[in-house]
């Protein structure tokens, strides 16, 4: 272990650089940390010496990440968060923390998860603050950089998500699949079969961090793929389509049940084999050196 090199380099530097991977401002991190916008620059001026990398490069009036800062973001926000957690060792009271809580998931999946999610700002944990972006916006790799706490999403089982063993894949709530259509299609009085699934065009869902579903590669494997007519970003589109298109739509039964955009439409159970499918809660290992996330984590698992 080079301690020579690690006695050169502090929290300060760390922090530095952790919030501006946020930022991308060296004002709006200055006021993060509550110090001048030149003690930041100075900090940062240092790390790039000791680490020999630009970390930002400015085009215009914006500062942009370096490959380098990127690819250490993950390290960086694993150390910061192991001395969160020997700075933080006392017990979580809810009621009394002020912090900030975040989560990533699809607007379908907050249809499902509305009243747990709700119940933490109003019940659990009154003084704090949430946000919820969108997967598509910040998925895994704001999760291990440590730009959200925890990400909440439908998928296959048999999926491999990802690869990356600081990930912790945990099901929380069993799900099934079905065919949603519109009142007036031409299935939505009878029993439906593998070759009207075929024959009729779908509208499927964006998802560019999860591989293809079991279900797909089956339909590949012994009859033939779907003909997709559309691609939207989440459930909630793919609802509204359905009202005016002739296409069909599969989906969670969880969220067909919940959802406003799904009322209306004719379910019917998928004619297949799709394997195992499941509502899963994701979170990165080093953040639960942090009680208040751990404590996030926990409240999900239970229900």
């Amino acid at each position: 272990m080079d301690y020579l090199h690690l006695s050169r380099v502090n929290l300060k530097h760390l922090t530095a650089l952790h919030i501006m991977l946020d930022t991308h401002s060296v004002t709006q991190t200055s006021e993060q940390l509550c110090v001048s916008p030149s003690s930041v620059s100075k900090n940062l001026s240092q790390l790039r010496d000791i680490l020999n990398d630009e970390l930002f490069y400015r085009d215009g009036t914006k500062l942009i990440p370096t490959p380098f800062a990127l690819k250490i973001a993950p390290t960086v926000h694993a150390i910061l968060a192991s001395m969160n957690g020997l700075l933080h060792q006392k017990i979580f009271v809810p009621q009394d923390y002020q912090g900030n809580f975040s989560l990533s998931m699809r607007e379908s999946t907050f249809e499902v998860f509305a009243s747990k999610v709700s119940r933490i700002t109003t019940e659990l944990a009154p003084k704090a603050k949430l946000t919820i972006y969108s997967k598509q916006q910040l998925g895994f790799d704001a999760l291990l950089s440590g730009k959200i706490n925890l990400v909440l999403l439908p998928h296959d089982i048999s999926q491999p998500p990802t690869n990356n063993k600081e990930l912790v894949w945990k099901t929380i709530l069993q799900d099934e699949m079905v065919c949603l259509m519109g009142a007036h299609h031409p299935l939505a009085r009878q029993e439906l079969t593998v070759e009207d699934y075929l024959n009729h065009k779908h509208i499927g869902i964006l998802d560019n961090e999860l591989s293809q579903p079991y279900f797909e590669q089956n339909l590949v494997q012994c009859h033939q793929p779907r003909e997709m007519a559309i691609s939207v970003a989440d459930f909630g589109a793919a609802a509204v389509l359905c009202h005016h298109t002739p296409f069909l739509f599969t989906c969670s039964k969880q969220w067909a049940e919940h959802a406003k955009q799904a009322q209306g439409l004719v379910s019917k159970p998928l004619p297949f084999d799709y394997g195992k499918v499941a509502y899963s809660l994701v979170w990165n290992k080093p953040n639960m050196n942090d009680q208040a996330i751990k404590w996030l984590c926990d409240l999900f698992l239970e229900a």
